[in-house]
């Protein structure tokens, strides 16, 4: 169902079963996907591509121009993925020449007044609580969770399966598989119960506490925690993937206990 109410654009690409409510403004080179529902005074700028059965709640705005002060108008857009809810007056702002898109994946949860920063990439399963606050250039990856007021500053990595506690500042790099809490920002144990619950299987679960043991409770510096799990932890995909992403971030991780 099309409102009357609402501003269409002749040069948008609805799919089928969509519905735009009164007031929704949908702008030109806008691509809607099958069996979405656009709410009340909702708006989406040009080149935001949504994905099927999306949800774009009252308020929300979608693709706009970003706040970027190097941005020269180069062409870049936004791309919402399938089964992903939008909540009111969340604000997703549109990529820069650094990547040249801000992405959100599929079956996610961005609630209401949470904002996206200009090339944000967020993963697939993601949950980002009221009011979240990412700045441009971040990463968060699969299956994170972002309890409510959190501020994130720009280009750092959330890991897969992390969960930050709500009104964290993220000044650094998460890595994947834990929980972070406090001021500053530190390690406060892996994310058992989220692990448990998406059938990860114990053995692999305690190989992730077995690791995270040695690079944040034992006193370590990093250089010499990553030797000592390359050296005792036996050879796996999760510690490969820790190793990984430790040792990719420049700016440094968050900290241990």
């Amino acid at each position: 169902m099309i409102s009357n109410l609402a501003s269409i654009s002749s040069k948008a690409q609805l799919g089928n079963n969509v519905t735009v409510s009164s007031f929704a403004t949908i702008y030109e080179n806008v691509v809607i996907g099958d069996n979405c529902y656009i709410h009340p005074n909702a708006v989406i700028y040009p080149d935001t591509i949504i994905g099927d059965n999306c949800q774009i709640f009252p308020g929300a705005i979608i693709g706009i121009v970003n706040q970027d002060l190097k941005y020269k108008g180069e062409k870049s857009n936004t791309v919402i993925g399938n089964n992903t809810v939008i909540r009111e007056y969340a604000t997703i702002h549109k990529g820069t020449a650094d990547r040249m898109t801000t992405k959100v994946g599929n079956n996610c949860l961005i609630m209401a007044y949470t904002h996206l920063g200009h090339d944000c990439i967020i993963g697939n399963n993601v949950i980002i609580a009221n009011n979240g606050s990412l700045a441009g250039h971040i990463t968060v990856e699969d299956f994170v969770i972002i309890e409510g007021v959190v501020a994130a500053q720009q280009f750092v990595t959330i890991g897969a399966h992390s969960f930050v506690a709500g009104a964290s500042l993220v000044r650094k790099s998460i890595p994947p598989y834990i929980r972070v809490a406090r001021e500053p920002l530190q390690f406060i144990g892996v994310n058992t119960i989220g692990l448990g619950r998406r059938g990860f299987d114990k053995e692999v679960i305690k190989q992730i506490e077995d690791i995270y043991r040695i690079i944040f409770v034992r006193g370590h510096n990093i250089t010499n925690a990553l030797e000592i799990v390359e050296n005792e932890i036996p050879e796996s995909d999760v510690r490969h993937q820790i190793i990984n992403f430790i040792k990719a971030q420049k700016d440094g991780i968050i900290k241990g206990i």
